[in-house]
């Protein structure tokens, strides 16, 4: 039985650190372009808010949970 919970316990460890790597100092330039950011277009946000909060009925639905009963 610990022996399984060790075995289950590195690999989780390995399956966690498998996505770890480093970016190299030339990829940085790409990765800092405007186009990867999330937030790079706040009237589109602004309008997907807005329908989201609309077609859910909470205001703030990003950011605070609520049931959709407008009561968070």
């Amino acid at each position: 039985m610990k022996t399984n919970f060790l075995l289950l316990l590195a690999a989780s460890a390995l399956l966690l650190t498998a996505g770890c790597a480093g970016v190299k100092p030339w990829d940085r330039g790409t990765l800092a372009d405007p186009i990867m950011r999330a937030d790079r277009d706040p009237l589109g946000d602004a309008l997907a808010e807005h329908v989201f909060t609309s077609r859910e009925e909470a205001s703030g639905g990003r950011s605070v949970g609520g049931g959709g009963c407008g009561c968070n």
